[in-house]
This record gives structure tokens, C-alpha cells and sequence, in this order.
């Protein structure tokens, strides 16, 4: 069990110093390092000159403590920081959104009084916004990214805002540093790039002095950060909170969101092309499964555990950089999200939705994790500068859907105001609401003492193990991803020391994957590892439900074939391959050298989706060939069906054809690596064993062969 205590992290009587281009850096409690003014350097101060002493930590109540209100530094910090931008967002600028429903399944009545979780089957409207964090709004869909995953319920008593990732954990333990962390993942600012991408030095330089950052590291470099579409990623509430019942009794909960159709991501060389062939691929993929009426779908689970639970885990709960493993706490799916409808207008919703963790029912409620603490803060007023003043709330996508009143009223863009002449209480003319002791919304009433300081528990300073956890975790191939990410990543980086820096803390994760770096970056010698707050574990066990691969669907529903026809096509071969798809829940396109589309073996007319240059392969899960030998000479000369051919052996996609198309695998220069992704299609039995290998997804074994990707690259 970690320690549940801590020291001022600003101290002056710690003597823990690290040394960098000779400056020494103070090292704190939780690890995380203090650039203390010296030998003539400015005093940091606040924008009214105030000097400041820690620029870490925020000010709370005892080390495990809530935010306090009286910390200026902070509240000026984030109102700078939330106010930087007009009026796209700062971070999850480019975004997109459905509405839908939640059901639940069961009441949880004896965890929670929210109502949304009372009545088995009761169906709650809600607005789902899915989005990138670090690129602006024209940015690509398949940037290395965080995902946004922003989910408002608009339940019977207020709205809920689960505003999560498709990560379940972040890059800082205390949102002091969030302004840093954006600016430095942001574009550069004396040069304004690279954009939608953190392959550069600032953002390294950041890293490597964050360790606290380096479980977040594992995870947005390895695939979960490329994901295939929105419905094939797994979000994630990131912090602890509480469920509390009527008897005012607390439950910690942390939310999960799974989604039906299981996961899967894309390889990078394949995202890059994606962005090239279609930068709205992600958007386009959710507009239209749900107007052809494949609606997406999620399961909502929960971890659910008393304070003794957390008392005895190895890592602090209240840690946004640490997560519970599954195979230790189960989740337990407690209810369905359905996405069925597409907005109107883009902006007025998409665009105008405002989503802030502050928002949650009565039954819901927060634990003192300090990253969750600021964001409760920081989304109010973040909304005031996007949507130009307090009445936000009028605007209908954000409006409740239950009755509401109060006495708020005029300021900017006001649309209702209290009728009467009655606006404020208590009032002697029996108008009007009043507070409801029983009905209304009450914090969980935790006792909470200490002095009131800036420090960071020492129970937050183990910033490796969960990362080497992640690693072991990951399939042969997920390694490799990552592997080739940070080296990308790190290749870009100008300053060598920064990238010693950072290999140094990969050595404290996994020392053969510091090697693959570092000598796939050229260095001549391996840096020490970094000094460690507190020594990595390796006790602890590989968690399957960190890997994709093996979390994968192990079917072909809701995914995409392409299939590449010529004229003389044979018909019947076609019609079956498209039925066995249809037959799957999966979709096909057509791909042929003339949009306009091929004449078949019968003589009928085949409509193409799709011409050669404008789909490539990249743009579906798996491919077939079915050309003709009549057709097939004029088809080797076109270069973009050799590509067509080469990027989906080269992405491990598994590719049937027909032997006429042999000719086209040869100049693709593939015929001799036929594999076992590779399969003939001759007739209905071998459509069938085709279509039922299309559930594996990717053949991984051909990887190593093929030197996929070269090197693998970024963004938050």
C-alpha cells in the first residue's frame, strides 16, 4: 500500500536535486521537479507582480485534500488560460457529435439516489461529442491524439456531463499544469507548427521534466491513440468519483465506456494516408453508420469501492495518472448508450454544446482528486468567454430537458427572464421557488482537516510502474507501435539532450524498448535512468484489458470491405462476396477505375463507389480483388491499384482475389509473401472462409516481414 503521506513539495529542507544543462532543478515529494529561481534568474510571479513560491501544486486541505478557492494563483493561471482563445476551443477544438439515448439496465438505488439510475429500461436523452485535443478546428481526423469522449445526459433532475477520454488516464496529477502541458502540445508559438502533432521539442522538453507524464506516455504512443472510428473506442470518466445514496452513504466509482462493436485502431502509415485521402474520415464514418441506421453503441460499466478498498490499493485513487486494473476490480455494465440521430446544424450544437464536469445530479458526486478539482472550476468559465456570457444555458443543446427554475436573470444574449415582479427570495408573496432540503442536491459530507499548504502526496510519486504495466501488456505488435511512435516522435525532436532525457525514463519502464529507441535514433551509448522518486515495480501483473488486439471483436460486424472490380467482373462472384458481407453486419464499397463503374461477366451495369484515386485501401478494414482477364493488363499500368494493393498488404489487411488478379499482387510485388491473409476467391465455399477470417481483422505475423510504418508519429 502506498503512503498516505506527504511533505511540502516547495520545501526548502529537501535536498533531493536534479541537474540539467546546469541548472539545478529541486525535486518534490511527488516527483515532480521545481525550477527554483537563482544566480540572478526572475522571480516567477502572478500578472500583478505577486511573487510566486510553487508553481506545482495547487493550495488544498492536507495532502489528499479539496481545491481551495482562496488559491489566486491557480484561479488566475486557468482564467488566463481558459480565456486564450476566441471562439474555438483551446483544446477538443475539432470535434464531433449525435444525439441518442442511455438505458439503464438495473436500479442502483443502493448506491445511488441520481434518478437516471432508479428505473430498469428508462431511457435518457443524451448528446455525445467525440473529438481530438491538440489540433484546431481544420486539423485531420487521424491525428496521434487523445480523444475526447463528452457525453451529456439530460436526465430528470439536470443535466450530467460525463466529460471523459479514450484514455483512462492524463498527463498531470494536479491541473496547475494544465496551461503548461496544452502550450506545450500546442503548435510552437514563434513559429505556429507543427499543428496537430506533439513530434517537437517543446513538448518532449515538457515531458521529460514531467515524469508523472509517463504513464500517459505508453498510452498515447501506442495504437489507442489512432483509432479506426469513433465506434470502435473505449472512453473513460478518468477520475474517481462518488456515488451517494439517500442515506448519504458513499461508494467510489470510476465509468467506463465499452463499445459493442469491441476495439480496434489503425497502424500510422495507414493513418497518414487516411488524413491525406480523407481528413473527415472519422466523421464521415459516424454520419454514416447512423443515417444507414447501424447505430452505434456503448456499454456504460463501473468499478465500484468503499474507502477500505482504496485504503489497501497499491496506488492512490485520487491519482488521475493511475487507473484500477479490470482483472482486479471488475466493471460492471450498468446500462447502454445508443447514438441514433445526427444534429440539425452542426454549429448550433456540435459547435455550441458546453460540456463542464461541475455539472452532475444529486447521487453523483466528487472525490479530492486535484486534477478534477480545477476542471469543476475551470469548465464555467471557459463556457463564459466560448459563448460570450452566463446564459449559455439557454442555448437548446445545452438546455435541460426537465422543468427548471430560478432567479436568474438579463446578461448578454438573455432569452427568458422570471415573469412578475418577483425575482429573488425569500419574498413575501409566496412566489416563485425555494431551496427543498430533501429533494435537492447534497454533497457527500467528508471530514476534512489539514493545514492549508501546496504540496503533492508522496502516495502520487510512483510515475513508472503503470506504465511498465501498460508495456508488458501489449501484444508483440502493440509494442512495436509504440517503439516506433516515440521513435518518430523523438526523431523530430531538434535538441539531443531532451531526447536523452526522455530515453532515460524509458530505461526506468522497459529497458529493451529505451534500446529499440535509442538505437533506432542512433545513440551511442545508453543514458542512465532517470532518477526515480520512487523504484519501479515489477510485481505487477500484464493486464489483458490494456491491449486492443486482444481485446478485439473477433468479428467483421460494422466494418468496411472494399472491393476493387474491373470490367468483365464475374457477377456471381460478386453478388455472393456482397451478400456474405451483408450477412455479417458489415458494409462493402466499389472501388473501380472510373467512378461511373464497370460493366459485369452478364452484362450488367455495377455502380462504383469509388474511383481508384479517390479509394484507396486505407479507407476500409480489409479488400478484395475481383477483376477480369480481359481487364487485368490495362489495370497492372494504373499505379494507384498497385498502391491500392501494396498499402493493404503492407497495413496487414487480409485481401481476397480472384486468380485473375494475380497479375496485379505480382507488380504490387507481393505474390511471393502470399500469406495467410492472403486468400483466392474462386467460389461460394471460398467466399465463405474469406469472410470468416475478416473477424481476425489484421494478420500482425506479416508485420515483421514487411517493416510496417518505418516510424510512427503524433499528437497529444
Amino acid at each position: 500500500m502506498a503512503k498516505r503521506t506527504a511533505r511540502a513539495s516547495g520545501s526548502t529542507a529537501s535536498t533531493d536535486t536534479v541537474t540539467i544543462h546546469d541548472q539545478q532543478l529541486h525535486r518534490g515529494a511527488g516527483g515532480e521537479l521545481h525550477q527554483v529561481a537563482g544566480d540572478g534568474a526572475d522571480v516567477l510571479t502572478t500578472s500583478l507582480g505577486g511573487p510566486v513560491a510553487d508553481d506545482q501544486n495547487s493550495l488544498r486541505v492536507g495532502a489528499r485534500g479539496p481545491l481551495l478557492v482562496d488559491d489566486f494563483h491557480f484561479r488566475e493561471k486557468i482564467f488566463h488560460f481558459d480565456h486564450e482563445r476566441i471562439p474555438e476551443r483551446v483544446v477538443h477544438a475539432r470535434g464531433y457529435g449525435a444525439h441518442g439515448f442511455f438505458e439503464t439496465y438495473e436500479s442502483l438505488s443502493d448506491v445511488t439516489r441520481a434518478d437516471i439510475f432508479q428505473r430498469p429500461g428508462e431511457k435518457t436523452p443524451v448528446f455525445v461529442r467525440f473529438s481530438t485535443v491538440a489540433g484546431n478546428k481544420g486539423s485531420a481526423d487521424l491525428a496521434r491524439d487523445v480523444r475526447g469522449f463528452a457525453v451529456k445526459f439530460y436526465t430528470q433532475e439536470g443535466n450530467w456531463d460525463l466529460v471523459g477520454n479514450n484514455i483512462p488516464v492524463f498527463f498531470i496529477q494536479d491541473a496547475i499544469k494544465f496551461p503548461d502541458m496544452v502550450h506545450a502540445a500546442k503548435q510552437e508559438p514563434d513559429r505556429a507548427f507543427p499543428q496537430a502533432q506533439t513530434a517537437h521539442d517543446n513538448f518532449w522538453d515538457f515531458i521529460s521534466l514531467t515524469p508523472e507524464s509517463m504513464h500517459m506516455v505508453m498510452w498515447i504512443m501506442s495504437d489507442r491513440s489512432i483509432p479506426r472510428s469513433f465506434r470502435f473506442m473505449e472512453g473513460f470518466g478518468v477520475h474517481t468519483f462518488r456515488f451517494v445514496n439517500e442515506k448519504d452513504e458513499s461508494t467510489f466509482v470510476k465509468f467506463h465506456w465499452k463499445p459493442k462493436l469491441g476495439l480496434q485502431s489503425v497502424a500510422w502509415n495507414e493513418a497518414v494516408k487516411i488524413n491525406g485521402a480523407d481528413p473527415d474520415f472519422h466523421r464521415r464514418d459516424l454520419w454514416q453508420s447512423i443515417q444507414s441506421g447501424n447505430f452505434p453503441e456503448w456499454e456504460l460499466c463501473v468499478q465500484l469501492f468503499d474507502q477500505g478498498f482504496a485504503d489497501t490499493f497499491d496506488f492512490d485513487v485520487l491519482d488521475p495518472t493511475k487507473i484500477i486494473p479490470e482483472e482486479i476490480l471488475p466493471v460492471k455494465p450498468i446500462g447502454r448508450l445508443v447514438l441514433d440521430r445526427m444534429p440539425d446544424n452542426f454549429f448550433a450544437e456540435t459547435e455550441q454544446v458546453a460540456f463542464m464536469t461541475q455539472n452532475v445530479p444529486p447521487g453523483i458526486d466528487f472525490s479530492n482528486d486535484p486534477l478534477l478539482q480545477g476542471r469543476n472550476f475551470s469548465y464555467l468559465d471557459t463556457q463564459l468567454k466560448r459563448l460570450g456570457g452566463p446564459n449559455f444555458t439557454h442555448l437548446p443543446v445545452n438546455a435541460p430537458k426537465c422543468p427548471f427554475h430560478n432567479f436568474q436573470q438579463d446578461g448578454h444574449m438573455a432569452m427568458r427572464n422570471p415573469a412578475g415582479r418577483v425575482n429573488y427570495q425569500p419574498n413575501s408573496f409566496g412566489v416563485g421557488p425555494r431551496e427543498s432540503p430533501s429533494a435537492g442536491y447534497r454533497h457527500f459530507p467528508a471530514e476534512e482537516q489539514g493545514q492549508k499548504v501546496r504540496l503533492r502526496p508522496e502516495s502520487f510519486a510512483d510515475h513508472y510502474s503503470q506504465a511498465r504495466q501498460f508495456y508488458i501488456s501489449q501484444t508483440g505488435a502493440e509494442q512495436r507501435h509504440i517503439a516506433m511512435a516515440l521513435t518518430f516522435e523523438l526523431s523530430k525532436v531538434e535538441t539531443p539532450a531532451i531526447r536523452q532525457r526522455m530515453v532515460s525514463h524509458l530505461m526506468n519502464i522497459d529497458e529493451t524498448l529505451a534500446t529499440t529507441v535509442a538505437q533506432k535514433l542512433g545513440f551511442q551509448s545508453m543514458p542512465k535512468p532517470a532518477d526515480a522518486a520512487m523504484p519501479t515495480r515489477q510485481d505487477l501483473d500484464a493486464s489483458p484489458a490494456l491491449s486492443i488486439v486482444k481485446r478485439g471483436p473477433k468479428r467483421f460486424e460494422g466494418r468496411k470491405l472494399g472491393i476493387l472490380v474491373a470490367d468483365g467482373v464475374d457477377a456471381k462472384l460478386l453478388k455472393a462476396l456482397t451478400e456474405a458481407i451483408t450477412k455479417q453486419k458489415a458494409v462493402f464499397e466499389i472501388i473501380a477505375p472510373k467512378v461511373g463503374g464497370v460493366t459485369a461477366s452478364d452484362g450488367s451495369w455495377i455502380d462504383a463507389n469509388h474511383m481508384i484515386d479517390g479509394g484507396p485501401s486505407v479507407l476500409f478494414d480489409a479488400v478484395a480483388l475481383l477483376t477480369s482477364h480481359q481487364a487485368i493488363e490495362d489495370l497492372v499500368k494504373e499505379a494507384t491499384a498497385r498502391d491500392f494493393v501494396a498499402d493493404a498488404f503492407q497495413h496487414c489487411k487480409y485481401i481476397g482475389y480472384d486468380p485473375s488478379a494475380l497479375p496485379l499482387l505480382d507488380k504490387a510485388g507481393i505474390s511471393a509473401s502470399l500469406d495467410e491473409g492472403t486468400l483466392t476467391l474462386k467460389d461460394n465455399k471460398e467466399i465463405a472462409a474469406f469472410v470468416q477470417e475478416l473477424g481476425k481483422l489484421r494478420v500482425w505475423g506479416r508485420e515483421p516481414s514487411i517493416k510496417l510504418g518505418k516510424a510512427s508519429p503524433s499528437v497529444v
